[in-house]
């Protein structure tokens, strides 16, 4: 960028006056160990007129190898000198200097002189001045020790010679590899556009839209994450919209514990089964049907999801379970009920009476209703199986062997599936449904099938092997506003510091009228705003279970 005529400009101690303007420089002094996604964007807002001002110039490949061997150099000398406690910080300049020397040798990157320099610009002194305090508090948040060129303002502003030549204060130049270069362009764009795919979001950045295709990778499943209010139900509903929209064919289960979207799945030609009801929506735990007649797999499945309904079995009550499950499955009958298995508990002589007493439920009590054969197989999609009026302390179990059904239901049907899990942490919390969860999300995609998790948080799935595998193997994974972030889950999904401080104060729908959120997919991390059309919106906000105030394209409590 080119400085104005010096007959234009008047210098004070930290602005430089041109005409009518003023203009209050920033330089940085100190990067931050990562650079954030997006900082840019946070930097330079579009209601603030703050420029940037970057000036590069290319380091030959055998200085730039000098350069690096000589803070390798230096780094060594100070560990072998006793460090004075900043041992970490110089192995990891010796590190990052050898890794960065082997691929500028390589080709792989190249060494760059980089000027930057922030410019605060306003109409009187006291207004750039104000702008500048703002800029300088925006980049210390990310991580930046930024400074202020204290009689040197006119120096940091004038124009480049095209040379490297001229005079500029400390904190102006850095010396940085092409990765960091490209990162401080503000027109670099991560966004992905898969053929075939589903609007996700527009970029925060530069409302550029990411289309993500789950058929066109190896895994078909996803993960939503975000507190109540953020914004996952009304998201959840548009991408299975969407996804619908797309392909027609797509059969669409909902298992939807809080009863959110059995109307949108009415609208849309389907089916909604409603398990408090009782009466003919019934489906039967026990049977076999669902792992195609493999009755020893169907015996370890019951079992993982009575457990989760008994969760204080003993070990010997387990072992006792478990047998008197097998027995079952070996003498019949062909497809039993729950009532068979009581009565083979009363048959063996179960050395365990808490245990009948815990299966009485199924005999006499709330869950008399399940022991049966099957009463409903519904054939329209979109399917939503509503547990709302069921006891929370039973929605696990009851989710476990809708999953169950459902895995048969992908398995035997032909074309795309997509199942929405609503409040998965449910099924994690139990390490037997956690395993099958897992083994769900991992075999699916044989089946031309795909999960979307949601839940409240990642840190649910992150306390047990399974959930963590469970994350390991969604293709992609959306963050709402998060009630914090760990250490565990920031170098579990490979956040920065910048993601990790900024999800806690991702915006909420009713404030901003739609969510933020960052994405994972792949290698990219996407800060996106997830928006609906006029069409969507007006579809979607009166069939969710929860009301959507918000106007024109946002959403109400768990909306967008």
């Amino acid at each position: 960028m080119s400085g104005p005529p010096e007959t234009a400009r008047r210098e004070e101690a930290t602005v430089v006056q041109v005409g009518q303007s003023h203009r209050a420089p920033v330089l940085l002094r100190e990067w931050p160990p990562e650079v954030p996604f997006g900082f840019l964007g946070r930097v330079l807002p579009t209601t603030d007129p703050v420029e940037l001002r970057l000036e590069l110039h290319r380091i030959p490949p055998a200085r730039a190898i000098e350069i690096l061997e000589g803070a390798r150099a230096v780094a060594e000398a100070e560990l072998a000198a006793g460090a004075n406690g900043e041992t970490a910080r110089l192995e990891a300049e010796r590190e990052s200097s050898a890794a960065l020397g082997r691929a500028l040798a390589r080709g792989w990157q190249e060494l760059w002189r980089v000027g930057v320099c922030f410019v605060a610009v306003g109409p009187s002194r006291s207004r750039a001045e104000a702008l500048r305090h703002r800029l300088l508090d925006r980049l210390a948040a990310l991580g930046f020790r930024a400074q202020i060129p204290r009689f040197a303002a006119g120096p940091a502003l004038a124009a480049p010679d095209g040379g490297a030549t001229t005079a500029r204060p400390p904190g102006y130049w850095h010396t940085l590899p092409s990765d960091a270069v490209a990162a401080l362009f503000p027109f670099a764009d991560e966004s992905i556009v898969e053929p075939g795919g589903i609007l996700i979001g527009l970029s925060l950045a530069d409302a550029s839209p990411v289309f993500l295709d789950r058929w066109a990778h190896s895994s078909h499943s996803w993960g939503l994450f975000g507190t109540t209010g953020a914004g996952k139900s009304f998201a959840a509903a548009l991408y299975a919209l969407r996804s619908r929209w797309l392909r027609p064919e797509l059969d669409v289960v909902f298992l939807d514990p809080l009863g959110e979207y059995g109307a949108l799945a009415t609208a849309l030609g389907g089916t909604v089964v409603r398990l408090a009801d009782g009466g003919a929506a019934r489906l039967n735990p026990l049977d076999p049907e669902t792992v195609g007649g493999d009755r020893r797999e169907k015996g370890a499945r019951v079992v993982a999801m009575l457990r989760a309904l008994f969760p204080s079995l003993s070990d010997s009550e387990g072992a006792a379970l478990d047998a008197a499950v097998t027995r079952l499955y070996d003498r019949g009958p062909q497809v039993p009920v729950l009532a068979d298995l009581t009565a083979e508990l009363d048959r063996g002589g179960v050395p365990e009476p808490r245990l009948r007493t815990l299966l009485e439920v199924f005999r006499s009590g709330s869950l008399r209703g399940l022991s049966g054969p099957t009463s409903f197989a519904p054939e329209r999609s979109p399917v939503a199986v509503d547990l709302s009026g069921i006891p929370e302390e039973q929605r696990a179990f009851h989710l476990a062997y809708l999953l169950d059904w459902t895995y048969g239901r992908m398995r035997g049907r032909p074309g795309p599936k997509l199942v929405v899990v609503d409040e998965a942490h449910l099924l994690v919390r139990h390490p037997p449904t956690a395993e099958f969860l897992d083994r769900v999300v991992r075999h699916v995609r044989h089946f031309d099938a795909g999960l979307l998790l949601l839940s409240q948080s990642p840190e649910d799935f992150l306390e047990a092997p399974s959930g963590r595998s469970i994350l390991r193997n969604l293709d992609a994974t959306g963050f709402l506003r998060l009630p914090e972030v760990s250490a565990t889950a920031r170098d579990f999904f490979g956040l920065t510091a910048a993601e990790a401080e900024w999800l806690p104060k991702a915006r909420l729908p009713r404030s901003a009228g739609y969510s933020e959120s960052l994405w994972r997919a792949g290698a990219l991390h996407l800060p996106l705003a997830v928006v609906a059309s006029t069409p969507e919106y007006a579809l979607l906000s009166g069939r969710l279970g929860r009301t959507a105030a918000a106007p024109g394209g946002a959403a109400g409590e768990d909306g967008l």
